[in-house]
Order: structure tokens, then C-alpha cells, then sequence
């Protein structure tokens, strides 16, 4: 009893100078998985997970700041387990970069003796100095160009394509068939996200390999946005790289931030059940679909909370229904708890908007956006702490 007692005052006393010294949470990281030390937790089969009606708790065992980079691995470990597939780690010596000319970044990754060769045309802003911030597009950038009109921004283009050449629209690749399959033929049951999330990744590894002098690309300001698909691809690779200082993921739609138990029993949306398995790993359907989706372990407001401490936005269409903008709503709700429990509840937000054509953002969203880029990729003074819109 006297051991239970003192450790119930230690506890109180180490909570007592947190709250006194309050850690400020970092804006971005310089390494890809800051918790990459921590082992996996425990991954039973599905019929052994328990039944939890309610979204789980994406604070479990978290005190304090310190303790949130072991839950986020976990979160990762299971996303990759469940739902999409491994994201390979990287070797040292195994990702090589150079530019070609003053605008093309070439990386060069190399596994199993294979080589996978990745591109992108890097395209500077006329205003400014650099080192440029950087917004990255997921098969490209469908914000309005407006946006980005006369600041200091550099983009670039991810073409998922040369990691994974599916598409719901033209020929395509079948599993196994894909460039990401040579280096890790073992992985070919891979979702499609775990692959594009691995490819962006490398590019990061080959701005961050050559650095400023020669990218002049600042790396602690870099964001990454895409629309539709491509939004969950952008909310992909923005909660797996903690590069990212900033994820715009538009319109994502289900499998992307909509939670999965709230998609679960609506008609006409994008569910698990309902959902482009290209995309993930057969065996979420298999061992999650209809009423099993209650043992998924996490849904996907833990997806959105793996992106803390770094800055998230959520943008959505209610006018299309496949969409799933209430099931979105819910889930941004409980994933904004997260960055509200680190008293940084101003990096995270939403806007939920109707009344345009699909990826397609309307001039009143524009303000909105325009004060997540400016503050997080260029450090201007910016508000949006209150930035949590819902307009069906």
C-alpha cells in the first residue's frame, strides 16, 4: 500500500511539472518516423480483437507530449498492418539523388539489386529568396492556382505512377506487376497507399540527401496536397513522413479521413466494404468487412492524429454523397483531440463546404487554406485556430 502511495505522488508530482514546463511541441522533424526505436505492439488475428462500437481512443496511455510518439508508432504499425501494407524502411546508401539541369530532381533507390528511378520537375516561384518552401501534389495539385499567387512557394508534382501505376481510369498494373514490386516482391499484396506514402518519401530522402544549396528547398517547410484519391494519398504520406510540415488533403473521401464505423452502415458511400482494393490490403476486406468492422483495432481519425504535432487540413464536399463529409466530420472531431490535448489545437482543422463541382474549391474556402500555407510553410502570422467549418 505504502509503494502504491508513493507512486501515486511521484505521478502527480511529474504531471504537476509538466503542466509547470509545458513542452512545446516541434512544427515538423527532420527524420521520416521519429518512433521507428519502438516495437510493434501485439497484432492478433481478427477474430481475437475485441468489438469497440466506439471510435478508439487515439490517446490510449498518453500523459504527456513524450509519450505520443510511441502511440503514433503504434497507430503506424497497425494502419500498415490491417489496412495497406508495409512501408519498407530505408537503408543507409540504399536512396541516391542529383539534379539534372536546375529543376529536375532525380532519386535513385536501390533494393535487392534492383533499381527504381523516381523524377520530379521542381518549379520555383518568381518572389523571394531561397531556400522556397515546397507544396508537393499527389498526382498533382488541385488547389486553385490563386493560392499560391505571388508567395515564395516552389512545387512539384508526386507521379505515383512510377511506384505503383494504378488508376481507376486506363491500363493498368495488376498486384506483383508494379515498379515497387521488383524491390520488395515479398510486399505484393501491398495496398497502393503504403507504396505511393513509400515513394514520396524517397523524394524527400533525395532533397534532404542533396540539401538547400543545391535543391534550394527548405526542408522544414515542406507540404503535401492532392484531391479525391489523391487526397487520401496526400493524407497517406503526410501522417507516414514527419518531414511533412503541412497536409492539405482535399476531398479524401472513405478509406481516407472518414471513419470507417461511421461509413459502416450508411448507403451510397465510400466504406470498407465499398472501397477500391487496389488501394488496400484484401485481407481488410477479408477480415474486416460487415460487422467485423467493429474489431478493426483503429480507424481513420487515428490516420488524421498521426499527422500531430505537425499541421493538418481537411477540406470536403458534402454535395457528393459517396464522399462521406458527415463520417469525415466525426472522425476530424475526434482526431482534433489529439492536438488540443498538446495545447496546439490550431494546427489542426476543417472545411466542409457544398456547392462546387468535385475538387473544385470555391473562393470562399480560399481564406481558409491561404492561412494554413502562409502560416505553416512560410511562418506568417496567420489565424486558424478557428478554422472548423461544416456547411451541408
Amino acid at each position: 500500500m505504502k509503494r502504491r502511495v508513493l507512486s501515486t505522488i511521484a505521478c502527480a508530482i511529474a504531471l504537476l511539472a509538466n503542466a509547470q514546463n509545458p513542452v512545446t511541441p516541434p512544427l515538423v522533424y527532420e527524420a521520416e518516423h521519429s518512433g521507428a526505436a519502438f516495437p510493434p505492439p501485439s497484432m492478433p488475428c481478427a477474430a481475437q480483437l475485441p468489438i469497440q462500437k466506439e471510435l478508439p481512443d487515439a490517446l490510449q496511455g498518453v500523459t504527456t507530449f513524450s509519450d505520443w510518439a510511441r502511440r503514433r508508432s503504434d497507430i503506424a504499425a497497425l494502419i500498415q498492418h490491417y489496412g495497406i501494407g508495409e512501408k519498407p524502411t530505408m537503408a543507409p546508401g540504399q536512396v541516391t539523388a542529383r539534379m539534372e539541369g536546375d529543376t529536375m530532381l532525380v532519386v535513385n533507390v536501390t533494393v535487392n539489386g534492383q533499381t527504381l528511378t523516381l523524377s520530379s520537375v521542381i518549379r520555383y516561384p518568381t518572389v523571394g529568396q531561397p531556400p522556397f518552401a515546397l507544396l508537393i501534389g499527389t498526382a498533382g495539385i488541385a488547389l486553385p492556382r490563386q493560392l499560391l499567387a505571388g508567395r515564395p512557394i516552389a512545387t512539384m508534382t508526386f507521379r505515383a505512377s512510377m511506384v505503383n501505376d494504378y488508376t481507376q481510369w486506363g491500363k493498368h498494373h495488376e498486384r506483383g506487376e508494379h515498379p515497387f514490386d521488383r524491390l520488395y516482391p515479398h510486399l505484393k499484396d501491398n495496398g497502393a497507399y503504403s507504396e505511393w506514402a513509400w515513394g514520396l518519401s524517397r523524394l524527400l530522402d533525395g532533397l534532404q540527401q542533396l540539401g538547400p544549396e543545391i535543391t534550394q528547398v527548405d526542408m522544414r517547410h515542406i507540404g503535401v496536397t492532392g484531391c479525391s484519391y489523391a487526397g487520401k494519398m496526400a493524407l497517406y504520406c503526410g501522417a507516414f513522413d514527419e518531414r511533412i510540415a503541412l497536409t492539405i488533403a482535399q476531398e479524401p473521401g472513405g478509406g481516407g479521413a472518414a471513419a470507417w464505423r461511421v461509413t459502416h452502415p450508411l448507403d451510397s458511400v465510400e466504406n470498407l466494404d465499398k472501397t477500391d482494393y487496389h488501394w488496400f490490403l484484401e485481407s481488410q476486406r477479408e477480415q474486416f468487412g460487415g460487422e467485423n468492422v467493429f474489431r478493426l483495432p483503429y480507424d481513420q481519425h487515428e490516420l488524421c492524429a498521426m499527422v500531430c504535432p505537425r499541421a493538418l487540413l481537411l477540406l470536403g464536399n458534402p454535395d457528393y454523397k459517396w464522399l462521406a463529409d458527415g463520417a469525415m466530420l466525426v472522425s476530424a472531431q475526434a482526431a482534433k483531440k489529439v492536438w488540443e490535448r498538446f495545447g496546439i489545437a490550431d494546427r489542426m482543422g476543417w472545411s466542409i463546404v457544398g456547392g462546387h463541382g468535385h475538387c473544385q474549391l470555391p473562393e470562399c474556402q480560399w481564406p481558409e487554406v491561404q492561412a494554413f500555407i502562409d502560416k505553416f510553410l512560410l511562418d506568417r502570422p496567420a489565424n486558424t485556430s478557428g478554422i472548423q467549418v461544416y456547411k451541408p
